[in-house]
């Protein structure tokens, strides 16, 4: 059994100075005065003293990292997920990007399947298909020889029983209707995705059971005055969750605060997009068969266009409290209670409360991850 003791204690909802956490194996047993009332005079004491405690952070678009590709090489999640926490990341979507759907079922099989003996780090709640269904002319860094129309039989075995949890394709394509349907019945979250929904096409997907928008501004059209398009349904429509990347690069950070004035922070989700170059030095990485540069700001293909990003989920956060001038505790929200809230875990994850699994993070006055306990261990220091 452990003590958290003497911690400032903040999440998207409670804000509780020199505060006290007891967890034993995977979840928390006590908060507060309770924390201390009811921990065994053998618990194993950490001391909060001049960090915070948040919960851990989720990240609900992650590539790859460390020199691994996901979708190169679905083998690598479980290493992977096991140094992530580093970023503060307890739970993630491992995300297959546009590929023949032998690999997105390898990965399938891989993380239901290959779960290490003892395995210590960043769960992985299910895998983020990031097409094939996507329009071929916002393909982005996606390899368009795999691109296809949008096919119920082809994932007709995709739910978060079998390992997907969310999907993103392009709203428009003839048929997507029909398969946004069967997979949001079967509890995948459907996400708006490298698509040229015009407004309408894409009230139509929201109607039909799309939830999120993936990368907000990215793989899109262009938000104008007079034809909204994608950008400006998921930016007004509440319920709606926007994933968005805030690196500086992919979105300007004068767009950043014009999309928190809109969404705020139930209905932002600040995601990585992180790719294999994520803690490795600049250099060439693979994003599924694709070479990418890779700057020390940005990842980039031969021709320019951006592939992903290096950005890790803690400097998201901290990116966005800079850009926007908002709380730590509306921060903590969209890493945290809003994509736990998005997937339907929002009663195991997310936040820190009694009977919670412990996901949790200390962190110093500026941010930087301290230590990550991920389901009752501490898995980083």
């Amino acid at each position: 059994m452990h003590l958290i003791r003497h911690a400032t204690l903040i999440t998207p909802t409670q804000h509780a100075e020199d505060t006290a956490v007891l967890f034993n194996g995977a979840h928390i047993m006590a908060v507060g005065h309770d924390a201390v009332l009811h921990a065994p005079s053998d618990a194993q004491v950490i001391d909060g003293r001049g960090l915070l405690l948040v919960p851990g952070y989720i990240d609900l678009q992650l590539n790859g990292a460390f020199g691994s590709d996901f979708t190169a090489d679905p083998t690598t999640i479980w290493p992977v997920s096991a140094r992530l926490p580093q970023f503060g990341v307890t739970s993630y979507l491992p995300t297959v990007i546009t590929s023949p759907l032998e690999t997105i079922e390898q990965a399938r099989v891989e993380l239901l399947q290959s779960r290490p003996a003892g395995f210590r780090g960043a769960e992985p709640l299910g895998l983020h298909i990031e097409g094939p269904f996507l329009n071929i002319q916002k393909k982005g860094a996606h390899n368009h020889a795999y691109l296809r129309p949008a096919d119920e039989e082809a994932a007709a075995a995709w739910s978060p029983d079998n390992g997907v949890r969310l999907v993103t394709l392009a709203p428009e394509l003839p048929g997507a209707t029909a398969l946004i349907e069967d997979l949001a019945s079967r509890g995948v979250v459907v996400s708006a995705g490298h698509s040229m929904a015009t407004y309408e096409e894409a009230l139509s997907g929201f109607a039909a059971g799309i939830r999120y928008g993936t990368h907000l501004f990215n793989a899109m059209p262009a938000l104008g005055h007079r034809a909204p398009g994608l950008p400006a349904a998921l930016l007004t429509q509440p319920g709606v969750v926007a994933g968005l990347i805030p690196d500086g690069i992919h979105v300007h950070p004068a767009v950043i605060r014009l999309i928190w004035a809109m969404k705020g922070p139930q209905g932002t989700n600040l995601v990585s997009d992180a790719m294999a170059a994520l803690g490795m030095p600049p250099g060439t990485y693979l994003l599924n068969d694709f070479e990418v540069t890779v700057s020390e700001t940005e990842c980039r293909l031969a021709e320019g266009t951006l592939a992903g990003s290096i950005l890790s989920i803690d400097e998201a956060l901290r990116n966005l409290i800079d850009m926007t001038g908002c709380t730590i505790a509306e921060a903590l929200a969209t890493v945290t209670t809003t994509p736990a809230k998005l997937l339907g875990i929002e009663k195991e994850r997310g936040d820190i409360a009694p009977g919670m699994i412990a996901d949790m993070l200390l962190l110093t006055a500026d941010l930087q991850v301290h230590t990550t306990i991920a389901a009752g261990e501490i898995v980083y220091n």
